[in-house]
């Protein structure tokens, strides 16, 4: 017996469809994601903490679910939403149907619904609260949830992705990322260039990047203080991704700030936006974000232009950029910040995800850059 669902949005605006995944209700800033593929890792990608994710490619769940794909621990985001299912699973790395995988973490998913029209909505009027709901099916009631429902601005997201203690790290890059060339990868020694990772929510291809390019890496919750970080007598400092409104995170900031110019500094997207908040800039909420493999980013150095992967609703304003941090990388459709270096310490940053697992690889030199720093 099919199981009727329905999305709520904060304006009013109710969409009815079915089920899939796990029952139950949950609330979140209803956004889209423009990827063809790479589903899984949107499902395991702690950034999408508080989110309820909408794809607007028409078929999703083709190629199933495996061990491997995953970003982190477990689901970070609150629901999913699919134009359709795919029951039928078609790859021969897959251990599951999506629809089992939703299940077994207690997902909530709603397919059948016209996602061209929730995308348009969202385009046009911006990213908005909503509730998902397989259990309270009375619009009025859900829409007066949405509404009450806390979104993202002013929240401290990161406390509820990161890990709760140091560990090391020693998983490299899947066979399938860099195929014949993969069996040459072995354990970095012990003299091998040490990175300490602060973890904000980090997809676990960061890690992995780090791992391959020959780095020892420790992993630290990002509410490590820059003391307990130059404990470790690193000889560089990741600043990962993670989870909504950077402005909150002040203890990373203050961390940052008492690491520029006593190690090398790499960030990515959340830690890009707190490196920036650190030395004085600031950030504000986007309409609706960047999310998909689509974005094209120039980078200014150089003068290509790569197609990037992005999952982030805020961005650094450009007005606030203090003096001695340069633009390096702009977004080509709304010339939003992608990038920035320090102008006198050993440290740079990007919006976007050139570590993405579903591709597209065009950026995976920064990871060379930070490389170089380090050597």
């Amino acid at each position: 017996m099919t199981q009727i669902a329905k999305l709520a949005l904060e304006d009013g605006t109710v969409f009815t469809g079915k089920a899939f995944g796990a029952s139950g209700e949950v609330d979140g800033e209803v956004c889209f994601n423009t990827s063809m593929t790479g589903y899984q890792e949107i499902l395991t990608d702690p950034s999408y903490r508080g989110q309820i994710v909408a794809m607007t490619y028409p078929e999703i769940g083709n190629y199933g679910v495996n061990d491997e794909d995953v970003e982190s621990r477990r689901p970070f985001l609150s629901g999913f939403i699919v134009r359709q299912l795919s029951r039928r699973v078609s790859n021969f790395r897959a251990s599951g149907s999506l629809d089992e995988y939703m299940a077994k973490h207690n997902l909530v998913g709603i397919e059948g619904i016209d996602t061209r029209a929730l995308v348009r909505k969202l385009r046009t009027d911006g990213s908005m609260k909503g509730v998902l709901s397989t259990v309270d099916l009375d619009d009025a009631s859900l829409v007066a949830k949405a509404k009450a429902s806390p979104g993202l601005v002013g929240r401290d997201l990161v406390r509820e992705v990161m890990p709760e203690r140091p560990f090391e790290w020693n998983e490299p890059l899947s066979p399938w990322a860099k195929l014949a060339e993969a069996s040459n990868v072995s354990p970095p020694g012990p003299d091998a260039p040490h990175v300490v990772a602060l973890d904000y929510g980090m997809k676990w291809n960061i890690a992995r990047h780090l791992f391959d390019m020959g780095c020892r890496v420790t992993v630290v919750p990002g509410t490590a203080t820059a003391d307990e970080v130059l404990r470790y007598n690193p000889d560089g400092v990741f600043l990962s991704n993670g989870p909504g409104d950077p402005e909150p995170i002040t203890y990373a900031q203050e961390t940052i700030r008492g690491l520029l110019g006593k190690k090398p500094i790499f960030g990515i997207c959340l830690g890009h936006q707190l490196l920036c908040l650190a030395c004085g800039g600031k950030t504000f909420k986007m309409k609706f974000g960047h999310r998909g493999a689509n974005q094209p980013v120039m980078d200014r150095l150089t003068g290509k232009v790569e197609i990037s992967t992005q999952n982030h609703g805020f961005a650094v304003a450009p007005d606030s950029l203090p003096d001695e941090l340069e633009v390096t990388h702009v977004n080509l459709n709304d010339d939003t910040i992608e990038g920035v270096r320090h102008r006198e310490h050993p440290a740079f940053s990007v919006q976007y995800h050139p570590e993405a697992s579903a591709g597209p690889h065009d950026s995976s030199y920064l990871f060379a850059r930070f490389n170089e720093m380090l050597r």
